[in-house]
């Protein structure tokens, strides 16, 4: 933390640290307030986790939701936060996350032409049978919009680690659809329809982004037009501090240190810890310690270290937006998702035994995988599960790589006790679990853990069966996939109050200081409303702390 000698080599009403969309969207929320913003980014390209993510929004009351007749009595979006979330997190943030993300849509539409975005019906609600959850879910994604349209801005984009084939592209609603295609006519139809975007690619020189990817471009084609600058290569290295206010920062720039006004106070965006040692082993749970991170590699929680040296106060820091993964061969990280809801498969144990439910929501999951030791853990399926399922990127039918069988992260065997024997679980266990579980798929409900009793699990479960996530583990070959205990970022960080403003240990606020995204401490608490609730409180609280900060007297000096 820095005092405050006279001199500033460069000022502003506001100044963002990050660039995903929380950063991106306070901006904007700044300028339309009335308020000259800055943008920095540490790293050399723009976009940080939010351009890696599925790039859902979990924003109830939104515009596109509005418009299609899905509005929601903001009373009962409250009671289904209170009912999963309970009272680990202050009831004024949630009221301010409930009645401000709709304002925060709103202003987007309001002032940008290049928002644009659908719901995804039947994605549900992570715990629909809550009060107040939406079996059909609140869910909205970007629609897939061209890059070319940044310009040369389109170069710094940041790019997820496993591309699209070929320039393949699809939505989120739409890949649930194509992943099926060797079991509905709906998936049939998306291959054909994916077949034409590759032909069409070729000819047309499309660059089509969809996903998170599609979202930081809307927001960063909103910059440009609103003419918000963004610096890259532009690490945030301190806060300058007069009489307990946060009034500017220290920055690097081009290798130089400089130091920026910002008149109206600093908005710190710039992610988790998902990257750091020192952090997840000081604060994370032992088996979640190793870093099977899918957020961006720039997270490394300087921006909470800096926010807890001008005096705030810590939250959360043990959590994490878990996410059972693979680790691939290559390093990258790939997390499952739609893996987890097949039916012909069972995850188990070192015990060779089943412990929750596969296809409950990932958070969950994890939390239940940490708090029992299950890690690692295996994913067992059959022949016909590899012939009809997608599995970490590899399309149904197709042989996995030979790296993964010699890096040990798939296992191969004729029979289940050959299978056993090779991924050290006891055989006769093993060939137990996998019996009771045949006996639940013919009756059409698991008994031990209701895989299959919610709309969630459904979603990306197999619609031509009666149960979508059960059905009988028939001949070999069989297939163990060794699963970590990974995550999507960390959640702990920067306790702030209902306006985003970061707060101390007493309550009290660090004047001129704001924090968003995965830098502060969720709002979520422990747990996940659904898809897009990591996005949704970063624009939303973006958009708070730019309205707060507008509305704050600017000092003289």
């Amino acid at each position: 933390m820095t005092s405050s000698p006279p001199g500033w080599d460069h000022e502003v009403d506001i100044l963002l640290a990050g660039s995903g969309a929380g950063g991106m969207a306070g901006a904007i929320a700044a300028h339309d307030a009335g308020l000259s913003a800055l943008v920095i980014e540490k790293a050399p390209r723009y976009g940080g986790s939010t351009a890696l993510s599925g790039g859902g929004i979990w924003i109830p009351n939104n515009p596109t939701l509005k418009r299609l007749g899905r509005e929601d009595d903001p009373e009962e979006v409250r009671r289904y936060l209170r009912a999963i979330i309970g009272d680990r997190v202050p009831a004024a943030r949630l009221d301010a996350y409930v009645a401000q993300g709709p304002a925060a849509m709103e202003m987007l539409h309001r002032v940008s032409r290049h928002m644009d975005f659908s719901w995804c019906p039947g994605y549900s609600d992570y715990h629909p049978e809550a009060p107040g959850g939406q079996p059909l879910g609140r869910t909205i994604e970007p629609r897939p919009i061209d890059a070319r349209r940044l310009g040369a801005d389109e170069e710094f984009l940041l790019e997820a680690e496993l591309p699209s084939p070929m320039g393949l592209w699809f939505t989120g609603y739409e890949g649930r659809q194509l992943l099926m295609f060797r079991r509905t006519w709906s998936g049939k139809w998306m291959l054909r329809v994916a077949a034409w975007r590759v032909l069409s690619n070729l000819v047309r020189r499309r660059h089509m982004k969809t996903l998170g990817a599609s979202l930081v471009v809307r927001l960063r084609l909103t910059m440009q037009d609103l003419r918000i600058p963004l610096w890259l290569n532009t690490p945030l290295n301190d806060l300058v501090v007069e009489d307990g206010r946060v009034i500017g920062a220290v920055i690097e720039r081009e290798g130089r240190p400089l130091r920026v006004r910002a008149r109206c106070g600093v908005v710190i965006a710039t992610g988790g810890f998902d990257h750091d040692s020192e952090l997840r082993k000081e604060h994370l749970p032992e088996l979640g310690r190793e870093d099977f991170s899918a957020g961006a590699r720039s997270n490394v929680g300087d921006g909470i270290r800096i926010g807890h040296r001008a005096g705030a106060a810590l939250d959360l820091m043990e959590d994490a937006w878990w996410m059972p993964s693979v680790r691939l061969p290559g390093g990258s990280v790939f997390p499952l998702v739609t893996e987890r809801c097949i039916p012909r498969m069972v995850i188990v144990d070192q015990k060779g035994e089943r412990f929750t439910n596969e296809a409950a929501p990932y958070v969950n999951f994890v939390h239940t995988q940490l708090e029992g030791g299950h890690v690692p853990a295996y994913e067992i399926f059959d022949a016909k599960a590899r012939s009809r399922y997608h599995f970490a990127g590899i399309m149904p039918g197709r042989p996995f790589p030979r790296d993964w069988y010699t890096s040990g992260l798939v296992t191969k065997a004729g029979d289940l006790g050959e299978l056993a024997r090779r991924i050290g679980v006891p055989a006769d266990a093993l060939k137990a679990t996998v019996r009771r579980f045949n006996g639940f798929a013919r009756n059409g409900r698991d008994e031990d853990f209701g895989r299959g009793d919610s709309a969630y699990d459904h979603y990306y479960g197999d619609p031509t069966l009666p149960n979508p996530n059960l059905d009988e583990i028939g001949g070999g070959p069989y297939y163990a996939v060794r699963i970590e205990a990974g995550d999507l970022g960390t959640k702990g960080g920067l306790v702030t109050d209902e306006h985003a403003r970061v707060v101390r240990a007493d309550g009290s606020a660090v004047e001129g200081l704001y924090t968003t995204g995965n830098a502060s401490a969720s709002v979520m608490g422990n747990e996940y409303a659904g898809a897009g609730a990591t996005i949704g409180p970063a624009i939303a609280f973006g958009y708070v702390a730019a309205r707060h900060a507008a509305a704050r007297p600017v000092p003289t000096r």
